[in-house]
């Protein structure tokens, strides 16, 4: 007789909300990229000033965080145990880039206090999938 274990209904819940997550920040990178009016639209122009102005390799940290996140995410949905690799690259690229937008841009000069809010959120959700993944994997919910 072959048991599986199988994840539970709040692994399921988890996993389609991160999911929803990363493809939030994808879309925040490509029309941020695209330079859309609904992205600028959002700003003042020195806001859009110093996101444009923003260095190749911390805007290749961010492609990383959010593209390692969705696809962390759909490997994660896959039930696949490399949802912990590809998590841990996109914690380095939400690392990386926050290094830039807090220590090293004018974020916190241009937006307020309130600029470090986002970031925190996002390392915090970033740690928690790594780890989350990794203990979804032992308990064998991945294979």
């Amino acid at each position: 007789m072959t048991t599986t274990n199988k994840p539970t209904i709040g692994f399921w819940m988890i996993a389609v909300i991160a999911f929803i997550w990363n493809l939030m920040g994808a879309y925040m990178y490509i029309i941020q990229k695209y330079k859309t009016e609904s992205f600028e639209s959002q700003y003042t122009s020195m806001q859009l000033d110093m996101i444009y102005s923003m260095p190749a390799w911390a805007t290749a940290a961010f492609a990383i965080a959010v593209f390692g996140g969705v696809l962390g995410s759909v490997t994660l949905l896959m039930r696949k145990k490399i949802a912990a690799s590809i998590y841990f690259l996109s914690l380095i690229g939400i690392i990386v880039q926050m290094i830039y937008n807090i220590f090293i841009s004018a974020a916190i000069e241009v937006y307020g206090p309130g600029a470090i809010v986002m970031p925190i959120m996002v390392l915090v959700i970033g740690v928690f999938l790594y780890t989350y993944s990794k203990k979804s994997s032992i308990k064998g919910w991945l294979n």
